[in-house]
């Protein structure tokens, strides 16, 4: 049978015509299977339609080209199986106004050849059946043009969610029935979605047809394929990160936008995965292999984008980072330059770029730092994120009011010498140091300090006693608090 050119619309369900009462149609011969489609309607007269059909057909036909003696001898085979071959789909025919009857032969030839045969009464013209075909395809076209959008809507949503990319292969695997997997530029699956349907385990073979082994996607690779299995309908869509993540998707059955729906969710993955930035990939390399010969960092800043940046150090709501969330919240902070810690995540983002609050995520900034401070904005950025946990905000800019103040009075160098002297009977005890700087920086709450140090209470309360020893000072003096915190933000 030749390939079918189907059109691009929703085929009809032949039981579906059987059902419109207005026709009267009535199948007298071949299978009633449930899953015949009909593509379009055509008549024809001919006693050889095969040139004339494309494939996919409800032939239509009065019989005007049966001869007298057809009866008897092989024309209705011949002419059943010809049909069969050229890919027609039923056959209807036509009560009036040539024949009153369905020739038996003809009922026989369809059923032996498995040709579904519909009976048209008298009162029902052929063009009343070719309408009506094109009736229920405007109306499936119009059900799958609905599902399409309202599936985009509900990607689109669910991609600006906490868990962006479980959540987009959810809501895929739900539109379509099946199972969605995102395979990592190795061929490990990162994250799945979805009951599991046959063919899942055959998706890691397809997704290497548009990643080849070794690769990334390059313009000799394809965007996607597809394949089929027994009880799957297998697709595969290479993410436009150049970087070798691949979408999997396997279902039971493949309807005529599940593409389209795949699609979105390809182009969503692939701004939740990818590297957004303003210089290749190359220009981070040579940075790297700069720092790394030694090269101070404000001589290879200028290959990363810029000369002031700001770092955040951000950490996901009720579970660890991972590779996928690190590179969503990078493209969401428009930067590639990502760290993925055990608990943290650090980004660098150019100081022009003011990171806000993400979904699912507690950020601490740091101030716009050049490259010789970036240790400090990391340390600036670190204070910020504990403060956030503990004051349970999205995000906590360091420095945030901006307000000029009494520090400003006192020359630098001469508050930096008086912040040693203060603050020495600590200053080799850096876990003491700390917790007195987020101690006094959150009004001296217990709870709060043991959230932001992920310690006991009971931790706090000793650290805390002990700076009080080791300072000789009454820490429950606000003038004692104010000057060590003076001092604490010149060390």
């Amino acid at each position: 049978m030749p390939d079918l050119a189907v059109p691009p619309t929703p085929p009809v369900p032949l039981a579906a015509l059987l059902a419109r009462e207005d026709l009267g149609l009535r199948q007298i011969a071949g299978p009633t299977d449930l899953d015949t489609v009909i593509h379009w309607a055509h008549t024809s007269e001919m006693h050889d339609p095969y040139p004339y059909l494309l494939g996919g057909e409800l032939l239509l036909t009065a019989g005007v080209h049966i001869p007298e003696a057809a009866g008897s001898g092989t024309y209705f085979a011949d002419y059943v199986s010809r049909i069969v071959a050229a890919g027609g789909v039923a056959l209807g025919f036509g009560l009036a106004p040539v024949h009153d009857t369905v020739p038996r032969a003809l009922v026989a030839a369809c059923d032996h050849y498995d040709l579904p045969l519909v009976e048209v009464p008298p009162r029902t013209t052929f063009s009343a059946v070719a309408r009506a075909v094109w009736q229920l395809m405007a109306q499936a076209r119009l059900a799958e043009l609905r599902r399409v959008t309202e599936a985009q809507q509900s990607l689109t949503a669910a991609a600006s969610r906490p868990d962006p990319v479980t959540s987009v292969l959810r809501q895929l695997a739900q539109r379509v029935g099946g199972r969605a997997v995102l395979f990592g530029p190795d061929g490990t699956e990162i994250a799945a979605a979805g009951r599991d349907a046959a063919g899942t385990e055959a998706l890691a073979g397809l997704a290497r047809v548009v990643r080849p082994t070794g690769t990334t996607p390059s313009s000799t690779s394809p965007t996607s394929a597809t394949d089929t299995v027994p009880g799957a309908h297998l697709a595969a869509y290479a993410l436009g990160t150049g970087q070798g993540f691949v979408l999997g998707v396997a279902a039971p059955h493949r309807d005529q936008g599940d593409h389209t729906i795949a699609s979105v969710a390809a182009v969503l993955l692939s701004l939740l995965t990818g590297e957004h930035q303003s210089r290749t990939g190359a220009d981070r390399s040579s940075a790297l292999v700069r720092l790394l010969l030694g090269a101070p960092p404000e001589d290879v800043a200028v290959l990363l984008g810029g000369d002031r940046w700001t770092v955040v150090h951000a950490r996901p709501d009720g579970h660890a980072p991972d590779p996928v969330a690190a590179s969503a919240l990078g493209a969401a902070l428009r930067s590639a330059l990502i760290d993925l810690g055990r608990d943290v995540v650090r980004v660098l983002v150019p100081a022009d770029r003011a990171p806000a609050p993400q979904p699912g995520w507690t950020l601490g900034v740091s101030a716009a730092a050049g490259p010789r401070d970036w240790p400090a904005a990391d340390t600036q950025a670190a204070r910020a994120l504990a403060r956030a946990r503990a004051t349970r905000a999205p995000l906590v800019r360091h420095g945030a009011s901006g307000r000029p103040g009494l520090a400003g009075l006192v020359p630098h160098e001469e508050a930096e010498a008086h912040a040693r002297t203060l603050l020495a009977p600590i200053a080799g005890n850096p876990a003491l140091t700390e917790t007195l700087r987020t101690w006094l920086s959150l009004h001296g709450s217990w709870d709060r300090t043991a959230v932001a140090l992920a310690v006991h209470r009971n931790t706090v309360r000793q650290r805390i006693a002990r700076c009080g020893a080791l300072l000789d000072a009454d820490l429950d003096d606000p003038d004692v608090r104010m000057e060590l915190w003076f001092g604490l933000r010149h060390v």
